[in-house]
């Protein structure tokens, strides 16, 4: 089951939940609609709308209806990580943080900082999962309170906006480039590995 989720969790960055053929299902059409991201309409070849509208190819949705909060609340932790990573991995390669195992000289190529510097790299999967024991009541009870998924109430900077378009404006702004990191990333980490370069990781 937990291999399950973690695949179904991987895969649900391509899905923007389409909506039911069945008429049973009118709660979870409601469901879908209330969520950004599936209204396009970019074209996408080779599918039988021809756009991105309530693009879901795999039918996640419709065999698992019931994990359909789950899927969105995964989509954004994954976006938001894999934003944080395309950051982390492009501004290495201009600046870096005083100390000298963290230097150009001591690690020429960003990417080998996996490899070299093994402590900072424990240190990051402690504070992840701290972040992920914090946030584990919020997930399991989705569908359960009023909070959309990946709703943490965390806005420092008083950013997030009041007027519902413009909130939804900013929900689907996070939502498209959290799925471009999500490409981008695994682009730039495999880029890196095969050029040898650093970035914009070219041969």
């Amino acid at each position: 089951m937990k291999t399950a989720a973690i695949l179904l969790a991987t895969l649900s960055s391509a899905v923007a939940f389409a909506p039911s053929r069945s008429s049973s299902r009118s709660g979870l059409n409601a469901l879908i609609d209330s969520m950004v991201g599936g209204e396009g309409p970019e074209p996408i070849p080779f599918t039988k709308s021809g756009t991105s509208v309530n693009f879901d190819p795999l039918n996640f949705t419709e065999r698992a209806p019931d994990w359909v909060p789950f899927f969105r609340e995964a989509e954004l932790k994954h976006g938001r990580m894999a934003m944080l990573g395309v950051t982390g991995f492009v501004v290495p390669e201009f600046f870096r943080i005083p100390g000298e195992a963290y230097s150009f000289e001591a690690i020429p190529r960003v990417i080998d900082a996996h490899d070299a510097l093994i402590f900072p790299l424990q240190q990051i999967f402690i504070f992840i999962g701290m972040v992920e024991a914090c946030s584990t009541p919020a997930v399991a009870g989705l569908g359960k309170y009023d909070r959309d998924p990946g709703d943490f109430s965390f806005d420092p900077l008083g950013l997030y906006p009041l007027e519902p378009e413009k909130a939804k404006e900013m929900k689907l702004a996070e939502l498209k480039n959290g799925r471009l990191a999500m490409i981008a990333l695994g682009g730039m980490i495999h880029g890196a590995i095969v050029t040898g370069n650093g970035f914009p990781y070219l041969p």
